[in-house]
Order: C-alpha cells, then structure tokens, then sequence
C-alpha cells in the first residue's frame, strides 16, 4: 500500500469489504484507508465497481462481508435510527443529476436546508450564496429540463454542499459535460477539499485525472488494482 494513503487519521475504512448481486462479486475483498481531506479519485473501466463502493458508503447497498467504518461509524453495526445521523456526513453528487424537475434550481438546494430545520431567512441567504458560488445565480428559478447539463451539475453539487457535508461523493460527475464544464465540475470540487471535505470522485476519465493530479485508487473487475498518487500534468 502507497504510504500516502497509510495514515492514521482515516475517515473511511474498507476491511476486506465483498458486494455480492446473486453469485457476482462486484466488489471483492477490498482494504483501504481514506483519510480526513483527502482528494481521491476512484477510476477503473465500466462494471468495475466505482458506483457500488460509493453506495456502500451511505447504506446505498448493505456490503456482503467485511466491514466500513465511516467518520467512527461501524455500518455493520448501525442502528436504523442512525442511519439519518450517517447520511447527514455526506453530500452526493449523482451521475445523474437526480434533481427534482418539478422544482426550481433554488428549491432543489433549499430542501435539504429544509430538512435540517434551518430557518427560512437564512436558508434563503445560503442557497443564493450556493448559487453565486457555483456560478449559476441567475438560474435560481429555473427548472432542471431547462438548464445545460453543465448547469445541472452545478446545482446538483450546490445540494451536495448545502448541508456542509464533512465527505462528498461525486459519481461520474463529469460523464456528461463538455471538457470546459467538466473542468469547472473539479475546480469546485477541488474548492470544497479546500475548506475541508474529503472527496470521493468516481470516474473513468483519466484525461481530467491527469490534469488534476491527486490521490487514485484503481479498480479492476472489482479488485482493488493499485493506490498511487498522480502528479498534476503541467
């Protein structure tokens, strides 16, 4: 294991973690440390398992064997009632969107302030400067059909953010968007490690991986290949 990734101020781990779906291993026997403020990019081909071990994360899917402890959390060991208290660490980035369509760029974020009991007058603060931040501020009314995929992506990651989550996890983030977009997708996220997040980044794109440059764990028909670290192509 690259020392890099041996520390001990892990904030996820996987000891000897399988996903089974029937008699297929999606994952197998996977151990790593993730830790606090790391910028991490998980890569592999399709059907390697980078969505399925996001998942895991959040109780997205119950692991087969093994266990993950998240930020102290043991999630084979979790209460249900807990369950609410694990998800509140995360901000998730869907591959796709999953934004409510029905609903303005400004509501989508506003409710999971909501949820957390926030007060309407400083919820409304908060999601313009989420707006502002992520550069779409004149887009708080519009309805996901009716923006880009690019801007789409940006009010899902201004959820994402919302609730100050202490880990982000991005699932193909950038699988739709021009390289322009895709670029401004990592800037952001470069931004929230920044002010402290770890970043959890599944992607195939080892293009955009090199130009960052960073922390990548890969994947191979659900084994983990390799942990290294990247150096920013200058």
């Amino acid at each position: 294991m690259n020392d890099e990734f041996d520390k001990k101020n892990a904030v996820i781990r996987f000891f000897h973690v399988t996903k089974r779906y029937g008699s297929k291993n999606a994952l197998f026997d996977i151990t790593l440390d993730i830790c606090e403020n790391d910028f991490v990019f998980i890569s592999g081909p399709s059907g390697a398992g980078k969505s399925t071990l996001l998942k895991l994360l959040y109780l997205g899917e119950p692991v087969s064997e093994g266990e993950i402890i998240v930020d102290g959390m043991n999630l084979k060991r979790i209460n249900h009632r807990a369950i609410p208290l694990l998800r509140r660490k995360f901000g998730i980035i869907f591959q796709d969107f999953k934004l409510i369509p029905s609903k303005s760029a400004y509501e989508n974020i506003s409710l999971v302030l909501e949820a957390q009991g926030i007060k309407r007058s400083l919820i409304k603060k908060k999601v313009r400067s989420l707006l502002r931040n992520v550069g779409i501020d004149d887009k708080e009314k519009c309805y996901p059909p009716s923006l880009s995929g690019g801007e789409q992506q940006r009010v899902a990651l201004a959820r994402a953010i919302a609730g100050n989550p202490k880990i982000i996890l991005a699932d193909e983030p950038t699988g739709s968007l021009d390289a322009e977009s895709a670029a401004k997708i990592f800037d952001l996220l470069k931004e929230c490690r920044q002010n402290g997040a770890t970043v959890l980044i599944a992607t195939h794109d080892t293009e955009l991986i090199r130009k960052t440059g960073g922390k990548v764990i890969l994947l191979d028909q659900g084994r983990l290949d390799v942990m290294t670290v990247i150096p920013k192509l200058e």
